[in-house]
């Protein structure tokens, strides 16, 4: 491993180059990351949204947008206004029919479809951030009317200056979303930077790069809950609780790997012709087909959506039982209604997605036109019926897969007594999204150091 690594950095300057300058680049991410906006308080901000419906809200949100709305900086809004424009464009692509006939001009309609996102990611931004900055105004105002000063999430004296004039207050407020949706968008240009000269999917390594900053805090609120004596007391974690903690992170980024990798390979013969005195063709292949072929998108809608439910009923609490218990049946890692629900819309959320990004009759008839067939399936409509039942069956292993992952941190956190952030890194969204990443990386990785007669980081000698 170690010999492959000193070649990548000594033999192939190219490849050198490539890594270096993705390494840059989210440097920059990360230190864009901790500039907060201007005249806000940081202190009272982290105070004020740490636990809370809203606080969960916005740190499980931030584990797949690569955000920090919890500390409002000026990459606060992270890359979620570009992955939502490019989830509405790929859902409008399946409906729209303008849409998706330009889907089908090749590299051209790609590139006018990547224009219109832009253009949509702009607009989100200014819309989410200002209502955003409208929040951190109001609830500075009530603090303000109250006289807490601990919650005031903008700097006292600038809110003073603020209240005095309403050109401070519509300025700071303008000034805000501009910063706000120019940080996403340079994110954006960081994103593309990477695709273009560096290594790997660079939307995707943002995330990446989001989720892996947050483990060293994992792993202190971790050593702060042990307790370094065997069995532990309390809420206290033991040694072999820890022993166990990290057999269980190593077997579970393993099955994640494992499942994400794996495939149903559906035998395909091709049709034999003759060119001259040659014959062609007649050689036997295999289709794969992608056990979870939805990614993570169904754990990102099913969480974003129950996340809803939360943060209303949160706001309900104060108003009478009822509201309390309702809330209580909704709240993430302590309830099994909402590990049902949550299940539920994974498996919802995994056909509907497999449904729109897999199209049985189209590779039917692509088959049909290279002259390739199933064996025992007539080419058209028997071939084509024959895949979706098969990607019907392993969307069903796919979905089963993904809602196991998904309730893992919620299983270990009421277990073995885990902060529930901790347990996080053990499943869900977070962990899928850096396996996934990870492994494309090395993939690519992979692939220049073979096309130079190298063996690659994962091969075998």
């Amino acid at each position: 491993m170690w010999e492959k690594i000193v070649i990548i950095f000594t033999k192939i300057p190219e490849l050198r180059r490539k890594i270096l300058l993705t390494l840059l680049l989210l440097a920059i991410y990360r230190v864009g990351w901790q500039i907060p906006l201007p005249m806000i308080d940081s202190e009272n901000m982290l105070r004020f949204f740490s636990g809370g419906a809203l606080g969960g809200l916005l740190e499980h949100v931030a584990i797949f947008s690569a955000s920090q709305l919890n500390q409002a900086t000026i990459f606060g809004l992270g890359i979620m206004p570009y992955i939502s424009a490019s989830i509405i464009f790929q859902l409008l692509g399946s409906v729209w029919k303008p849409l998706e006939e330009l889907q089908k001009e090749g590299e051209s309609g790609r590139k006018k479809i990547n224009e219109y996102t832009r253009y949509a990611t702009v607009a989100l931004c200014l819309l989410q951030s200002y209502f955003y900055l409208r929040y951190l105004i109001s609830a500075t105002a009530a603090a303000f009317a109250q006289g807490q000063t601990e919650n005031m999430l903008i700097q006292s004296e600038i809110w003073t200056l603020m209240q005095s004039s309403y050109f401070h207050y519509f300025g700071w407020q303008m000034a805000g979303v501009l910063t706000m949706t120019t940080g996403t968008v340079f994110l954006m240009w960081l994103g593309e930077q990477i695709d273009e000269y560096g290594i790997g999917n660079g939307i995707s390594l943002l995330i990446m790069a989001g989720i892996l900053a947050r483990m060293p805090d994992a792993g202190l609120r971790l050593l702060r809950q042990s307790s370094f004596e065997l069995g532990g007391g309390g809420t206290q974690l033991g040694v072999e609780h820890l022993l166990v903690l990290a057999v269980m992170f190593v077997l579970v980024i393993f099955g994640v790997v494992y499942i994400t990798q794996g495939q149903r390979r559906i035998p395909i013969q091709s049709a034999k012709h003759v060119r001259g005195r040659r014959v062609y063709g007649g050689t036997r292949e295999y289709l794969p087909l992608k056990v979870n072929q939805a990614g993570v998108m169904p754990i990102i809608f099913a969480s974003s959506l129950l996340m809803v439910p939360v943060l209303i009923l949160g706001q309900l609490e104060a108003y009478g039982p009822f509201w309390r218990q309702l809330s209580a049946m909704f709240r993430q890692g302590q309830s099994y209604t909402y590990n049902l629900l949550y299940i539920g819309m994974i498996y919802f959320f995994c056909y509907f997605w497999t449904a729109i990004t897999f199209n049985p009759k189209d590779m039917a008839e692509n088959l049909k036109n290279f002259g390739t067939f199933i064996p025992g399936h007539r080419p058209g409509q028997r071939t084509a019926d024959y895949l979706e039942r098969v990607m019907l069956r392993i969307t069903y292993v796919g979905a089963g897969f993904l809602a196991l992952v998904a309730v893992i941190p919620t299983i270990i956190s009421g277990s073995m007594n885990v902060d529930f952030y901790v347990a996080s890194f053990y499943g869900g969204t977070g962990l899928l999204i850096a396996v996934s990443v990870a492994i494309d990386l090395v993939q690519k990785i992979d692939s220049h150091l073979v096309m130079r007669n190298y063996q690659g980081l994962v091969g075998r000698g």
